[in-house]
C-alpha cells in the first residue's frame, strides 16, 4: 500500500528545494543509471524519523562539498514503489532498506550507505561520511554550487 501523497509532499520537497531530482518510475531509475556520465548518487527516501531527523540533513549538508556526485536522485520508499525497486535492483549484495544512499560510477555501484549506518548517527556524522565517499569516489572536477 503506497503512502497517501498529500502525507509524504513535505518529507519529498525536504530534498527537492535542495536540488535532488526525483525518480518517480522504474524507467527514470533506468534512465538515470543508464544516462548518467560520472557519478549518481541515489537516496532511498523514507517516512521513517532517521530519514528526517537524519538523512534528509546530511544529504543536505553532504551536497555543500566541494567534491560532490555528479547527478543526485531520490526514490521515495512506500511511495515510489516500482522505482524503489528498481533502484535497489542497482545494490546489488545489500538487503532492501530506508532510508540507504548508494553511489554509483557510470552505473556500478561503489558505494552504500544502509539504514543500520544512519540510525545510530547525527546529520553531521553520516554528512561526513558522504563527503568521504564523494572524495573518493567522484570527480573534483565537480565543484558544489552555494
Amino acid at each position: 500500500m503506497r503512502y497517501p501523497e498529500e502525507f509524504i509532499a513535505p518529507m519529498r520537497e525536504d530534498l527537492r528545494r535542495i536540488g535532488v531530482e526525483e525518480l518517480r518510475t522504474a524507467e527514470a531509475v533506468d534512465d538515470a543509471v543508464k544516462n548518467t556520465s560520472g557519478t549518481l548518487m541515489i537516496v532511498v527516501n523514507s517516512i521513517c524519523g532517521c530519514a528526517a531527523g537524519k538523512a534528509r540533513p546530511a544529504v543536505a549538508l553532504a551536497l555543500r562539498h566541494a567534491v560532490r556526485p555528479d547527478r543526485v536522485a531520490t526514490v521515495f520508499a512506500g511511495a515510489d514503489i516500482e522505482a524503489t525497486e528498481k533502484a535497489r535492483s542497482y545494490f546489488t549484495g545489500y538487503a532492501p532498506s530506508s532510508p540507504s544512499i548508494g553511489l554509483l560510477k557510470n552505473g556500478e555501484l561503489v558505494y552504500m550507505m544502509e539504514r543500520y549506518q544512519i540510525e545510530g548517527r547525527g546529520p553531521e556524522q553520516i554528512a561526513d561520511e558522504l563527503k568521504r565517499a564523494f572524495d573518493e569516489c567522484c570527480s573534483a572536477a565537480r565543484v558544489a554550487q552555494n
